[in-house]
Parts: C-alpha cells; structure tokens; sequence
C-alpha cells in the first residue's frame, strides 16, 4: 500500500504540474513549431528543472533565501527579465512578414531546447519556496532520509509524463497544420502570458 504522504505530495505536485505557466506554454510551443525530438529535449530541459528544484526543497533552499533575502531578489529578478525576454521575442516578431518569422527559441538543435527548457524551469525561484512547502507539509515528522528522494523521484516522474504527454499531443501533423493557420494569434498570446508571468513575478513580494 502507498504511504499517504506519498498520495498527497504527488497530489499536489500533479496539480502544480497542470496548471498553466510558463513551463506548458513553453512546451507547447516547442511541440507546435519544432520536431518531436526538439520538443521531447525541451521537456527534458524542464523535468531537469524540476529535479534541480526538488533537491532545493528537500535540502531547505527557501531558509537561505530567507537569511540572504538579496540572493532570492536577485534570482526573482533575472528569472522575470528572462520571462519577459521570451515573452517580448515572440510579439516583436509578430511583426516580420509571415515568411520572414525567425526560427522559435526551441528549434535551433536539441541542446539548445533541452537549455531554454532548464532556464524557463529554473527562472522562477518562488518554486523552491513551493516545493520546501510541499515537503514540510507532507514528509513524516520521523520519517527516514530516503522519504525525500522518493518524493523527487515522483516529482520528476509526474512532470515527465505531463510535460511529455502535451508534447507528443500537440506535435502531431494535424495540430501542427492547424496551429500554422492561427500561429500570429497563438504566438502573440503566447507572448503576452510570458510577459505578464515575468511582470507578476517582479512585482510580487514573495
């Protein structure tokens, strides 16, 4: 029988996962506009992301933060600037001719999706706050070490068949043909989401 705290850390990082941000609009842009291995490295470059925040959280990043308060402000600004960055990439280019649009941020080769997709993952820093939460919330007061491995083990697991779902769904030739009859109007929301994920994490307190 699986622990309850298991069930409930992989509940909520599940929910976390689906819901919308700048890690699935990420991922779906690359699967809409790049080759399946591009976007499948993409979604590598995330679940990487995710390992990293994991160990973060296990091994209590948020208290740093919370003693040097100059380190998180300094992280929470980059990771807006890039946000934003992408976010403006994508509407600046809404205005080249439709045959003159440069080549997305993911399609340049494997590695350069697999990196962008670890950027995008790591700019947010409120995610170790998060993620430290999920573990004080959900780990045994008197639980063995290896508890936390085993929830980023689930935290990966879980973000790896989302991430990976939505990039094989949408990288199919149908939606991808579709997509190219609507791409200045996906692209310029797109790009809008990106710019206001980076302008709210700016503005945020914490």
């Amino acid at each position: 029988m699986v622990p309850t705290f298991l069930l409930t850390a992989a509940t909520i990082w599940a929910v976390a996962a689906i819901t919308p941000g700048p890690n699935f609009f990420f991922i779906v842009r690359c699967a809409l506009t790049c080759s399946r291995a591009t976007a499948l490295s993409a979604v590598a470059g995330i679940v990487t992301g995710t390992l990293c925040w994991g160990l973060a959280g296990w091994l209590g990043v948020s208290a740093l933060f919370k003693a040097a308060p100059l380190a998180y402000a300094g992280l929470k600004i980059i990771g807006s600037m890039y946000l934003t960055w992408l976010g403006v990439r994508l509407l600046w280019n809404l205005r080249r001719p439709r045959h003159e649009d440069e080549t997305p941020p993911c399609a340049s080769s494997p590695f350069a999706a697999w990196r962008l997709g670890l950027m995008t993952n790591l700019a947010n820093p409120k995610t170790a706050v998060f993620v430290a939460s999920l573990f004080s919330a959900t780990l045994p007061a008197q639980g063995s070490w290896s508890y936390g491995p085993v929830i980023i083990a689930l935290m990966v697991a879980i973000s790896a068949a989302w991430y990976g779902a939505v990039a094989s769904a949408l990288g199919r030739a149908w939606m991808v043909r579709r997509y190219d009859r609507a791409r200045r109007w996906i692209d310029a929301v797109a790009g809008m989401v990106f710019v206001g994920f980076g302008l709210r994490l700016a503005l945020s307190e914490r």
